[in-house]
Parts: structure tokens; sequence; C-alpha cells
């Protein structure tokens, strides 16, 4: 009897190894069966309880919602596309006295990943607390060994998210945010990573259509909090120090009437986003016009109804800028074209910007109210990335928005129902797998 338990616990130990691999495996199958079927949330507003969007009260509301804090006195510069705020961004870097600190879901090795590590280390020689947050996955191309003379110089550089097993449950949390913060003082945000093809036209691969955003005033506090959250998550160290939280004042000669906030988002188990709400209460507040660009355009049921509900209900013009055959993913423009048949039928009108790729991610509302960041319009934006937007209540800047918009539209094509209707049996079918993962997009 003895003589035989050794091989007998040698049995059972086997078998319990086996049956805990097969359960992990099961576990993790089920995980990625809800990820990709799980409903989304259903998004609902009081409609008894409508506040003027243009009211303090809307604002003391949304600043609540949002759980974010508004700031008068800014000031918000465009810069539409790469030449132009690639320049303004590596100009503040090379002006830092103590401290930069960028997060970004892409940071490709090329021209403009080169001229960004170089301008980063040269300010890490001269003293300057260099600190990076970059996405694991958005950046897989960019190793370690690419940022070897900036670690050298004193530079950090940390990895949010990396391949590890036990990251696992957060494999498909990504930061897609886009920002970087010189001195507390002077903060980017937008959408642009960083990687040539926001900048080099090629005959084939156009440079892409994208806008970014340079920010004083008492809100650059709210972009470094953003910053310390993710980069505790990345490095274990909580951003503390009056360097980088220094006090800040309105900007001089900046309009005290005009106010922004920062909403991060970051998904919850609960599947609401703070971003998510921000998009919601704006669409349900609009009274004249809502105008989106964006490059992935899958409203889920909530904002679909919610735009409908403006048009029908409110006479609400509402206008979209998204993606031609332009994209850097086909299955997703698939799935958004889908999606376009009920918004044209009630009338809203919709463009396929034709040049190049368009990347950027502007809502203007009533023609007062701007949202600018790295949220897309899509399930994967409002319901997995950890995202960053400015909204702001300021005509100028919405004004400076609808510029651009409205020259997007010169160099759109507005797709008619009638077109959306004849549409391909093979494009129809794709469209048909992109609705399987919608939920991923």
């Amino acid at each position: 009897m003895f003589n035989s338990m050794p091989s007998f616990f040698a049995f059972t130990t086997s078998t319990w190894f086996l049956v805990v691999a097969i359960i992990a495996i099961i576990g993790q199958s089920l995980l990625l069966v809800l990820a990709l079927f799980e409903p989304g949330l259903d998004y609902k507003i009081d409609t008894h309880s409508e506040v003027p969007l243009d009211s303090e009260d809307f604002q003391r509301m949304l600043e609540a919602l949002t759980d974010a804090q508004i700031h008068c006195g800014n000031r918000i510069e465009v810069l539409t596309n790469g030449e132009v705020y690639y320049e303004a961004e590596l100009e503040a870097i090379r002006a830092a006295e103590h401290s930069i600190n960028l997060e970004a879901y892409i940071f490709k090795k090329g021209e403009v990943g080169k001229r960004f590590v170089e301008a980063l280390t040269e300010r890490a020689q001269a003293g300057v607390e260099v600190r990076l947050v970059l996405d694991a996955l958005g950046s897989f191309t960019s190793w370690e060994s690419y940022f070897e003379r900036l670690r050298a110089a004193g530079g950090q550089v940390a990895w949010y998210h990396p391949f590890r097993w036990y990251n696992l449950p957060r494999i498909n949390n990504r930061t897609h945010r886009e920002l970087i913060i010189i001195d507390g003082r002077v903060g980017f945000i937008g959408g642009s990573g960083f990687a040539d093809h926001w900048l080099l036209n090629e005959k084939k691969n156009p440079r892409w259509r994208d806008t970014m955003f340079r920010v004083e005033g008492e809100t650059v506090a709210s972009l470094q909090s953003t910053f310390a959250e993710n980069w505790l998550e990345s490095s274990g160290e909580i951003l503390a120090g009056g360097e980088f939280f220094p006090k800040l004042k309105p900007v001089e000669g900046a309009d005290m009437e005009e106010a922004a906030m920062v909403v991060n988002s970051s998904p919850s188990a609960g599947r609401s986003t703070r971003a998510r709400i921000l998009y919601q209460m704006l669409l349900a507040s609009a009274s004249r016009s809502i105008l989106i660009t964006t490059p992935y355009f899958i409203p889920d049921k909530s904002a679909r109804a919610e735009l409908l509900r403006a048009i029908r209900e409110r006479g609400v013009d509402v206008q979209i800028v998204a993606p031609n055959k332009h994209t850097d993913h086909a299955l997703v423009r698939g799935t958004s074209r889908r999606l376009y048949g009920e918004l044209l039928k009630a009338g809203a009108r919709i463009y396929e910007y034709q040049p190049s790729m368009i990347h950027a991610k502007t809502l203007i509302i009533d023609d007062v109210w701007a949202v600018v960041g790295s949220t897309n319009f899509d399930n994967r934006s409002f319901g997995l990335n950890d995202e960053v937007n400015l909204a702001a209540f300021d005509p100028k800047l919405a004004a400076r928005l609808r510029e651009d918009f409205e020259r997007d539209l010169g160099n759109s094509r507005e797709v008619s129902l009638e077109e959306w209707r004849k549409r391909p049996v093979f494009e129809r079918g794709y469209e048909q797998v992109g609705r399987l993962l919608e939920r991923q997009q």
C-alpha cells in the first residue's frame, strides 16, 4: 500500500496541473467571448431635465458628471497637420527647463521618431527630467534599444500594459492618449502619435490629415494629472513635486467667459466611461448643429438614437466626416458604412474624405462647444481604451475648428442614401464580418 503512494501522488499532481490548465484555457475563452459579444451599455438621459447648452448650469452639470474641473482663461491653439504640430511640439520640448512628460499610443521608428528622440535626449542631457509612457501594443515596433541613448542621458521610458502573464486580463485595455506636458505649463493634446505617416507625403501613402492642440492656462494641470495616472500604472512612481504642478494663472488677454475642462477616461468594470457620458450629454443638448470628424465612425445604439432624436425632434443639422478607402483599417470602415443607412434616411449628411486618411477627432456642438482629443467615435474608445479629451465652451475655438471642418468638406465626397443602398454584395458581406467584431472596433 505504502509503495503505491508516490506514484499515486505523482499521478494526481499531473492531473491537477492538467485540470488547472484546462480551466485557465476555458476561462480565457469565456473572457474572449464576453469581450467580443457583450452588449453595450445603454446611455439614457432624462428628457425632463433639459439644461440650456450655453448656461452655467450646464457647465456645472457636465463638470460633475465627468468628474472634471472647469477652468477659464485658457489659450488653446489649433495646430492643423503634422508639418505644423510636430514643429510646435519640438519647439516646446527644446525650450523645456524642468520636465517633459509624453504619453503616446503610437511612437514608431522613422524620421519623426528620430527627431523627437534626439530632442528629448538633448534635454535629458541638459538635466531636464524626461518621462515617456508608451503603449506596448501601439508602439510595439519601437524596441527598448531605440531609446538607449535617451535612457543613458537620464530619460525614463515605461510601457503601458506590457506583454506579461499578469497583464492578460488587461490585454485589451490600451492607452490611446496622445499627450505632451512641458514644465507643467504648456500642454499638447489631440489624436496624433509620432510616426512618419503623419508628416511625409508618399505617392501611394499621402500624409494623414490630423490636428493637435497647444494649451496654456490652468487646464494644463489636468493634463499633467492625466499623464500621472498612467505613469503610475506603467512605472510604479507617483509623479510628485511642485515643479510638475506649478501655480498656474489665467493666460493674460484670454477671454474669461470661455471655459475648458480635461475629461480623462478609463474603462471601469461597470462599463461606463466619462468620455461616453461627455459625448452623450452634448449630443442630447444640441439644438442647431452637430459636426463630427472621426477616423472610425461606429456609433453604438445609444449614440445613434441620440443623433436620430436630434435630427427628427429638434431639427439639428448633423454632418459627419469619415475616411474613404484611404484608411488603415478596412474592416472598421466596412463596419462604419453598414451604420450609415438609418442616419442618412433621417437626414444626416455623411462625407468621406478623399485626399488621404483622415485621423482628426473633433466634435462641434451648436458652434459653441468643442471636444478635441484622442477619442474616436467608436466602441473601443468609449469602452476599452484609456482616452483624454479637452471639452471647451469656447465659440472662438469652435469657429476655428469649423474652418477646418468646412475645408475638409471641400475635400470630401458626400455619400447619398441611394448610393449606400446600391453598395456591392461583396461590401455588404464584408460589413457583416465587421459586425461580429463591432464591440472590439
